[in-house]
Parts: C-alpha cells; structure tokens; sequence
C-alpha cells in the first residue's frame, strides 16, 4: 500500500509525518523490516540512540521516528518518508499487523473432530482435524482450535480464543474472550500435592480448576496446574512465553509478563504488572507488589516489595546485586592481597 494509506490507517497517532511538507513523496510500501535490513519499498523504525545511526545507512523507504527534529531532518535528506510518535516500538507493531495476520481457518467443522452431543458451539467456530471436546463444553463465538486439541469436561472457552494444535485443556478450566494458547500447552492438570506418611506418599486429589481471564497468552509447552481446592487464576492481559510452569493455586494479577522457563510454585502471588525474566523461580506462597520486577535467573525465597527491582540468587535488591557482582569479578585478586598480607604478619 502507499505510505499515505498506512497513515491513513494508523489514524491520529500518526498524523506528525512528511506527507504535509512533502506530499510527492509517498512511497509504495510492501512489506515491514529491521532498519538495518530494510530495503526499498519496506517500512521500518528507529528507537533509540543505538539505532538512530541506521537512518544514514537504512534501505527503507519509509521510517517510524521517536518526536527527534534532527531524525526527521535527516530522513527528509535522504528522501525518506517518516512518521514520528513518542511510542515507535508500539506504532511499528501496528503497521506490522497491516501486511501479516496470522493463519486463521475459515469457520467449519472437520469430519474427524470428536465433539459429545452436550457441548455448547458458538457461531462460526473452527475446529480442525482429530479434535476431541468431551461432555459439557462451551465454546463461545468465533473460537479456533486447531488439530490434535483435546478439552475435558465442562470446559469454558470464551469468544475469539485460538487453540493452537497440541495443546490440552483439562476438566473445569475457564478461559476467557481473546485468549491464544500455543502448541504443547496444558493447562488444568493436576497441582502436585502429595501428603508424606510412614509408608510413603498419599495423593491429595486435586478438585479445583484454573481460571484464565481475557486477553491472556500462554506460550508453548507452558503449564498451568489446577490446585486441591479452589482455582489458579491468571489475570486479564497476561502473556506467558514458551516453558512456563504455574504452580497450583497462583493467583497472576494483569498485565504481568514472564519470559521463558519461569517456575511459579504452589500458592504464588503477582500483582499486576509484574515482570519476571528468563528462568526465574518462585517459592512457595511468595507475593510480588504490583509493578515489581525480577531479572533473568533470579531465585526468590521471600516477598517482594511494589516495583522493587530484584536480582540474584537468593533474590536481592537490584542495586545491590550490581556492586555484589563487581567485587565477585574481582575475588581473585582479593584473594591475592589478603593472602600477601597474611604472609606479612
């Protein structure tokens, strides 16, 4: 499409561009690309200044801009159409999503799908091959589920969720409107919970259900279990990458976000906004404040605090993990000068 109808169709949060001192140019735009691997008839984004020297060397023939006169200065020199908004990042992801939606069947049932009388299909519903939706289902309207995806009993699945192949919703789960669960994701298996006795091990049944409010993505493999009583809940807008364990009875507040190979033991607490980098694990019933954050592979044994910034292992305050990591850097020679200093005495 021209760079016009992109703006066009980003509407007012695009409206500082080229087009009104330069209305000739207006580039034919076919697809989106990284700014240092754009070329012609690609649009891109520039965020930051580790990127703003791109604009000198970019094929682009159109750029997203951060409010930078002297960004736009530059691209205007070199004949490239711009638009410019405080948020590049977020405006370069609504352009991406004018050239690519991702595979969405048209609504039908396949012939080899297994669904029980007793469920509940909205309209326009997709169900693909070798599905198997067993009694007291409800499937909200425009819902996709692709292959190979088995639900148990008395499940709820709100409007608009995709199902992507694979994954397994096991008995009583609730999942709300504009959910996407990715390939290889279970979700309502059994919380472990076992009682120790004399001779071993005695199974405590796990008779309560996980909750999945709307908006909520769960990546591949990630696993939700249901806990002995009561409901896991994940809150509205929460986003799980790949090789995510939720632990039974968490309660996930919105908005949080958690990156690959996180591990939420039973009974955890995040309030809403939490961020948790790769490999973080959580102990047993541990709360985290709204807004809080922990970085990549830190270990957390105790609360934390509303937007604290934790890192390490056991979790401590970020500024201290800092300084703790520079004098670990330099133990050798630590060591070297207490060790002369001993020989001194």
């Amino acid at each position: 499409m021209k760079f016009s109808e992109i703006v066009s169709k980003l509407g007012e949060a695009a409206s500082n561009n080229s087009l009104a001192a330069n209305p000739d140019c207006d580039p034919e735009i076919t697809g989106v690309a990284a700014v240092d691997r754009a070329t012609a008839e690609n649009i891109s984004y520039i965020d930051g200044d580790k990127f703003a020297a791109y604009i000198h060397e970019t094929g682009a023939s159109a750029l997203i801009l951060p409010q930078d006169e002297t960004l736009k200065e530059q691209a205007q020199q070199r004949g490239i159409a711009w638009i410019s908004t405080s948020q590049p990042r977020l405006m370069f992801a609504q352009t991406l999503a004018l050239f690519y939606q991702p595979y969405r069947p048209k609504p039908a049932i396949h012939p080899t799908a297994v669904i029980h009388p007793s469920v509940q299909l909205g309209a326009d519903v997709a169900i693909g091959a070798h599905v198997a939706i067993e009694a007291g289902g409800k499937i909200g309207d425009r819902v996709c589920i692709h292959p190979n995806v088995v639900i148990y009993p008395d499940v709820e699945i709100g409007d608009r969720t995709v199902l992507h192949a694979n994954c397994t919703i096991q008995e009583r789960s609730r999942i709300g409107a504009d959910c996407t669960i990715h390939s290889g994701v279970v979700i309502g298996a059994e919380g472990f919970g076992f009682v120790p006795t004399a001779t071993g091990w005695f199974k405590m049944e796990q008779s309560g259900f996980v909750v999945l409010e709307e908006g909520v993505e769960v990546g591949c493999n990630s696993t939700i279990d249901r806990p002995a009583v009561g409901e896991t809940r994940i809150g509205r807008n929460t986003k799980l990458d790949n090789l995510v364990h939720i632990g039974h009875g968490c309660k996930i507040g919105a908005n949080c976000a958690m990156a690959a190979q996180v591990g939420l033991a039973g009974g955890v607490e995040l309030g809403n906004g939490v961020i948790l980098g790769g490999q973080v694990g959580i102990a047993n019933e541990v709360k985290m404040g709204n807004g809080a954050i922990a970085s990549a592979k830190t270990g957390i044994y105790h609360n934390v605090k509303p937007k604290d910034i934790v890192s390490g292992y056991p979790a401590v305050p970020h500024k201290i993990y800092l300084k703790n990591s520079a004098i670990y850097k330099r133990l050798p020679e630590m060591y070297e000068f207490f060790k002369q200093k001993m020989k001194e005495k």
